[in-house]
């Protein structure tokens, strides 16, 4: 009888947000060019790749396939970030919170798997060029493609119907910037220790894409050492640099955020990694992957309809055999 008396938590209350008079708009109109920036950038990174065809290759592929998923990445948080900075009511509801933790964390566990695909494509790319063609196969990457998103949606799945089964009976105040797993269970009224189970095996998935993906930069790295011409040499040294940024940038907040364990963080360093984690690394993706990349920029303008920067591309692919035009999308990528 107890328990059935205890009041159950139909929405929760984002108490961490400034008040609008406080100042909140100083932070929303430069959290709104964020978004409208990271959303027309990948938007047009992905309809670029889609149209020209030019770029049908792995590569770009794999690009567009990330520009797309970050539009809907950020789509998840970003907006009702927003809203809670100009509301007076910084509320969610239940049902809202429990989509919002798993469409953010889905997107993001998707995102992680094409990053480490692009890893091995440059490994294939670079590293055994001869056979590239016939490894990294257009019906290949498709169903690399279609698996990432299916496991990634799919492996989020009972965490989010186990939490759904949880009594929150109060408080209701999430100290976060948007619905987040811990911030979450802290408010359950039941022993939620169970998710320590559901952190290792992110925790292994996590260790697993890293070491994947560095094992390939290594090994490409040691590709481009051999490199005799010292410009190439320094082209490569500079996209793989490019690159290795934005790893750093996604798995570096991804650990931080969810492989401390109990280890308890400031909340400051808390909200700063959610931050970079949510909003900073998606803001610098499209520029570090796409548009500091000259033939991307040509798609662009060609999309546009403006053609100046086509003919190059052109004439730099009919120059080339096809295993060095696999060799050079990598390093310009």
């Amino acid at each position: 009888m107890g328990q059935e008396n205890q009041s159950v938590v139909a929405e929760f209350c984002f108490s961490d947000f400034p008040q609008f008079e406080n100042g909140s708009l100083l932070l929303f109109v430069p959290l709104l060019f964020i978004y409208v920036f990271i959303i027309v950038g990948n938007f047009t990174i992905f309809s670029a790749v889609r149209l020209d065809t030019r770029l049908h290759n792995p590569m770009y592929n794999f690009i567009s396939i990330f520009s797309f998923l970050e539009i809907w990445y950020t789509t998840a948080t970003i907006p009702k970030m927003l809203s809670n900075l100009i509301s007076e009511r910084k509320t969610i509801s239940f049902i809202g919170c429990l989509l919002q933790m798993y469409f953010f964390h889905s997107l993001g566990v998707t995102e992680a798997l094409v990053l480490t695909l692009m890893a091995i494509d440059r490994y294939v790319a670079i590293c055994n060029p001869l056979r590239y063609a016939v490894i990294m196969t257009p019906r290949l990457c498709a169903q690399l493609s279609t698996g990432s998103c299916v496991f990634g949606f799919l492996m989020l799945l009972p965490e989010i119907v186990w939490i759904s089964t949880l009594p929150f009976c109060g408080p209701n105040q999430i100290h976060q910037l948007f619905c987040d797993f811990e911030p979450v269970l802290r408010l359950a009224c039941t022993d939620t220790s169970m998710i320590l189970v559901e952190d290792v095996i992110h925790a292994i998935f996590i260790l697993t894409s890293v070491s994947i993906i560095s094992l390939s930069y290594l090994r490409i790295i040691t590709v481009i050492l051999r490199i005799p011409s010292g410009e190439s040499r320094q082209k490569a040294f500079s996209t793989c640099a490019a690159h290795v940024t934005v790893f750093l940038l996604f798995f570096g907040s991804v650990a931080l955020t969810y492989l401390h364990f109990s280890v308890a963080f400031p909340p400051l360093l808390d909200k700063a990694t959610a931050l970079m984690f949510a909003v900073l690394a998606p803001l610098f993706n499209p520029i570090i992957y796409s548009l500091r990349n000259k033939d991307m920029k040509d798609a662009i303008r060609r999309v546009l309809g403006f053609q100046e920067g086509s003919m190059p591309l052109v004439a730099n692919e009919s120059s080339h055999t096809p295993v060095q035009r696999h060799i050079s999308v990598n390093f310009k990528c």
